[in-house]
């Protein structure tokens, strides 16, 4: 099943992501943008980069708050997409192509990095070992991994059971919490899982910070 779900979210990120918005909204029931979201309220400080910024929903709504905010992302059809929708919000764009295991910043140039919904790549150890290299000391990674609806209308019941299938909507049960806060803790950070109750749904949100040098040494 996860070999296939990669193989569907390579081309709809890529050569389908004329998509992308149309399909989240369908699967999410409306509330994908409302889901990513969650995750605003719990970034440190101005210099914000998101990671995975697809569409750049996320990066109008950091630059209206007034944040500092960069994007990077290996889909050049997703850049394309994002930069569009900057200018359209008279937002001028700070989007780089990349890898998340190889990001060209320097250390400790961010105060939070962000990503919502992102694909496996977030927790290679990689990914984590550069996350923490361009965070500040006492900087923080802020993650929303799932969200799923919580209403009990039949398409509401629908969603939350096709997540399930699909290993995109876990329960925060003590053995989970400690699966997927393993790898941020073996990478230096310390881990707070957390529920964020919305209208009829709720989001996953993972806050990690980046330990003190006297503390990681």
């Amino acid at each position: 099943m996860r070999a296939v779900l990669r193989f569907v979210f390579f081309h709809f990120y890529h050569s389908f992501a004329w998509t992308y918005d149309l399909v989240a909204a369908v699967v999410s029931l409306g509330r994908w943008q409302a889901w990513g979201l969650a995750a605003v309220p719990h970034l440190l400080g101005r210099r914000i980069l998101e990671l995975g910024f697809g569409p750049g929903h996320l990066q109008v709504e950091l630059h209206q708050q007034g944040f500092l905010a960069l994007g990077l992302d290996e889909s050049q059809q997703m850049i394309r997409q994002a930069v569009g929708n900057l200018a359209r919000n008279r937002f001028q764009p700070r989007l780089t192509r990349g890898l998340a295991q190889t990001m060209p910043f320097a250390a400790e140039s961010f105060d939070s990095v962000l990503a919502v919904f992102p694909t496996e790549y977030i927790i290679d150890a990689k990914t984590l070992g550069e996350i923490r290299r361009v965070l500040r000391a006492g900087g923080r990674l802020v993650v929303v991994p799932m969200a799923w609806p919580t209403g009990t209308t039949w398409p509401e019941r629908l969603a939350d059971g096709l997540f399930r299938i699909t290993g995109q909507r876990e329960d925060l049960t003590e053995d989970y919490s400690e699966r997927i806060s393993a790898g941020f803790r073996a990478a230096g950070f310390r881990v707070d899982l957390r529920l964020e109750r919305q209208p009829r749904s709720v989001a996953m949100v993972v806050v990690a910070e980046k330990f003190c040098v006297c503390e990681s040494e």
